[in-house]
């Protein structure tokens, strides 16, 4: 794994990549840094990174887009399959690689609380808690490119649907409130997406029973649970949606929290993107 990190950090900075992404991150987080907390004495940072979370929507995936289509791309893949090398070792080293990237504009904006220090007084705990759950959402959204980045050869298509998932995800808040908090429209929304899970088996099975049964059983205790308490299903696709949204989970962080469910609900969204990520090569390897 440790092998594999090596690697990938000596490329990325030999091809200028590391740079442009450490180098973009500081000037955006500079700029909005300069502007509230110096120019106007705001002695948070809670405004500064909650301004530049959109940095994650052009960073992130031409950070990763490279990382495992590069690899397929190049038929260099080949070689880390036949390695004496577990799966997990390979995209593990991978991306540890693009958080070590990622921790270097995070080492420095952790001086911005020091530098804030100097004109007045701080609350260092909120301030590295901020810091803290900007660095969770980061490695989230990365954990998310480097999955999307293994199932295509191609980086441009890599880069853009990374950027597509992650957009997505930063505006799920203002999606969510398209929809009804009715019971009623809850229960719509379920079995519709009772029928894309039954075609997703379909897909993965090859086995039109086992989509259908599951697709029955689902839709049948939907049915059961509204007509028991339909309760249950209010605001239920509003709580659904938020599962996807990143950046709301960032917020208690933003807000000076440390919130713990925060910090398990990113390390959950990391290891499932790792575990798909490796399901992925696998599958591909047997292939």
């Amino acid at each position: 794994m440790i092998v594999i990190c090596k690697k990938e950090l000596r490329s990325y900075f030999t091809s200028m990549m590391g740079y442009i992404f450490v180098f973009f991150i500081l000037l955006v987080t500079g700029i909005y840094f300069t502007a509230y907390n110096i120019n106007s004495a705001y002695p948070k940072l809670d405004y500064t990174l909650n301004a530049v979370l959109f940095v994650f929507l052009v960073a992130v995936p031409v950070l990763t887009m490279k990382i495992l289509a590069d690899e397929r791309r190049l038929k260099t893949d080949q070689l880390l399959l036949t390695a004496p090398l577990k799966v997990e070792d390979i995209v593990l080293g991978k991306y540890l690689a693009l958080i070590t990237i990622y921790a270097i504009p995070i080492l420095i904006i952790c001086l911005y609380p020091l530098i804030m220090s100097q004109f007045g007084t701080v609350s260092m705990f909120e301030a590295y808690t901020v810091i803290l759950g900007f660095f969770l959402l980061g490695c989230a959204d990365i954990a998310i490119g480097v999955y999307i980045s293994s199932v295509t050869e191609s980086q441009v298509i890599a880069a853009v649907i990374t950027f597509g998932v992650l957009f997505v995800s930063f505006v799920m808040e203002g999606i969510a409130q398209f929809f009804s908090t009715a019971a009623v429209t809850s229960l719509v929304c379920y079995m519709v997406l009772v029928v894309i899970l039954a075609l997703i088996i379909e897909m993965m099975f090859r086995s039109k029973t086992i989509a259908v049964a599951v697709g029955a059983a689902g839709e049948i205790i939907l049915l059961i649970l509204y007509a028991v308490n339909s309760t249950l299903f209010e605001s239920g696709i509003q709580k659904f949606l938020s599962i996807f949204n990143l950046a709301g989970h960032f917020n208690n962080f933003a807000n000076g929290i440390l919130d713990l469910s925060g910090v398990l609900y990113f390390v959950s969204v990391i290891g499932v993107c790792m575990l798909l990520t490796v399901q992925s090569i696998l599958k591909r390897r047997w292939n």
